[in-house]
């Protein structure tokens, strides 16, 4: 009984195991059978149905021309400036006063915020007044010397203690001029990351300038594109949020690798024109990587395939005052939006069939729908 049980079991491990076969090899299995099923239909209908009383399949049929086939890589991008810079101090130190708002435009050079300097000006004070009594020494010491009285090293002396002072009073007003956050470039201030009595430290963006008079769509393009895309390359812009779309070239074409995503960078030169450009806009970009000016190519679910023929379509055919559905093989190529090149087996002129192509056989009569 124990036997019977474990037999049984067996058999049901090889009927489950059976059920998970390769379903790519059933499935040409199945195009096999209906290939030997259609040329069976093909030669009863020969015998049931009178010469030219053959039953019509009726189908729809479409006119090939050779046109341009393109192909496009997509990707997502975004837009920015040509200038947007993050502004960052020089120097560390407290906010005192912030003297724009996000949205003012500011020229280079203008002081946007200034930081706590207190320590800084009161020193320039103390040694302000130092250099006034060493410039007096100093005149003091001249004017005795010029009347040969005195040493010459009291004279020197003097002199280089009046001028280390005048150093360091240059070297305290730089320092102080530095405490000042001043703009980079002509722009418009778009982010304040910073509120006054915060520390700003030098390497954070206290402030965001952006000039948009000039701007650019960027992307981050995966490696294996690297040899497809060239600098003066035709790009198709299309900015979703404006619902604007134009032709535009790749202006710059990285020959950095970033190491950690793979990707390097594409960038495009938009129009100056009536668009309001924000940074960080979704740009899409489809950047053309492969031209044919006169192909054959057609919708890719036209196209079938078994693995005996390869690839193979349906066209139209007359022969002998009747109209037949030939199986024609075919070389693709390659397919972008829906449509797909055909390298070989077509050609200008030919009646692909465009529906009831699932149900036909090679010499099948046909009819056209009206």
């Amino acid at each position: 009984m124990r036997k019977l049980i474990l037999f049984l079991g067996i058999i049901s491990l090889l009927v489950s195991c059976g059920g998970s076969e390769d379903k790519e090899g059933k499935l040409e299995q199945l195009k096999k059978e209906r290939d030997k099923l259609s040329i069976e239909i093909m030669k009863l209908e020969k015998e049931i149905y009178p010469e030219g009383n053959i039953k019509l399949m009726t189908v729809k049929i479409d006119t090939l021309h050779e046109k341009p086939f393109n192909h496009y890589i997509e990707v997502q991008g975004r837009i920015d400036g040509n200038e947007n810079i993050g502004v960052s101090p020089r120097t560390p130190g407290v906010v005192n006063k912030i003297r724009v708002r996000e949205g003012d435009y500011v020229t280079k050079g203008e002081v946007l915020a200034e930081l706590d300097a207190e320590v800084l000006k009161q020193t320039l004070f103390e040694l302000e007044s130092q250099l006034d009594f060493s410039t007096d020494m100093f005149n003091k010491q001249k004017a005795l010397w010029d009347q040969k009285i005195g040493s010459e090293v009291q004279y020197l002396t003097a002199k280089n203690n009046k001028e280390s002072l005048e150093n360091k009073i240059a070297t305290i007003k730089d320092q102080i001029k530095m405490s000042n956050i001043t703009a980079p470039i002509n722009g418009t201030v778009e982010e304040i990351p910073i509120k006054v009595g915060q520390l700003a430290a030098v390497g954070f963006p206290a402030f965001r300038v952006v000039n948009f008079s000039r701007a650019k769509a960027v992307a981050d393009v995966g490696e294996a594109y690297t040899s497809k895309i060239q600098v003066g390359d035709q790009v198709q812009v299309f900015l979703p949020d404006l619902d604007e779309e134009f032709d535009k070239k790749v202006s710059f074409s990285s020959k950095y690798i970033d190491p950690i995503n793979r990707t390097f960078v594409v960038e495009v030169e938009l129009p100056t024109n009536h668009l309001v450009y924000r940074a960080n806009m979704i740009a899409v970009l489809r950047i053309k990587d492969y031209h044919n000016p006169s192909t054959i190519a057609i919708p890719q679910n036209f196209i079938q395939s078994s693995r005996d023929e390869g690839q193979y379509v349906y066209v139209a055919t007359e022969e002998d005052g009747k109209k037949l559905a030939r199986k024609r093989t075919i070389k693709a190529g390659i397919t972008y939006n829906g449509l797909t090149e055909i390298k070989s087996g077509l050609k200008d002129g030919d009646l692909i069939v465009t529906a009831g192509y699932k149900d036909l056989y090679d010499g099948q009569v046909i009819d056209f729908m009206q």
